[in-house]
């Protein structure tokens, strides 16, 4: 899965998506939780033969909600496991922000 197919499936939640962070104008505000950043964090490619052999890239959805969101949380976690992308979850609450952070890692390979 390249990393814009990603994109459009957490679109496809309905929830607003965005690589990194909005950009917010004065006509273009920055969207009311819920709402998905997603980003590379960092790969873990394969070598062989001194080579890059296979691409892995570590990826971070964030979902971000102003409560304990069990239902978002569970739409975002089943169309992860749709896409037979595994994860592990972490969440955090900002306090500077009063939002829940839920943090899913998955890998995608050979993108």
């Amino acid at each position: 899965m390249e990393q814009s197919e990603l994109f459009v499936e957490l679109k496809s939640l309905g929830i607003p998506v965005t690589y990194s962070h909005f950009t917010v104008t004065e006509k273009n505000p920055a969207p009311a939780p819920p709402f998905i950043t997603f980003q590379f964090a960092y790969s873990s490619d394969m070598i062989a033969d001194n080579q890059n052999y296979v691409d892995v890239g570590n990826y971070q959805v964030e979902l971000y909600t102003t409560k304990k969101d069990l239902a978002t949380e569970k739409k975002v976690q089943d169309k992860l496991k749709e896409l037979g992308l595994p994860y592990s979850k972490l969440e955090s609450w900002l306090d500077d922000e009063k939002m829940y952070q839920i943090l899913y890692e998955i890998q995608l390979i050979g993108a």
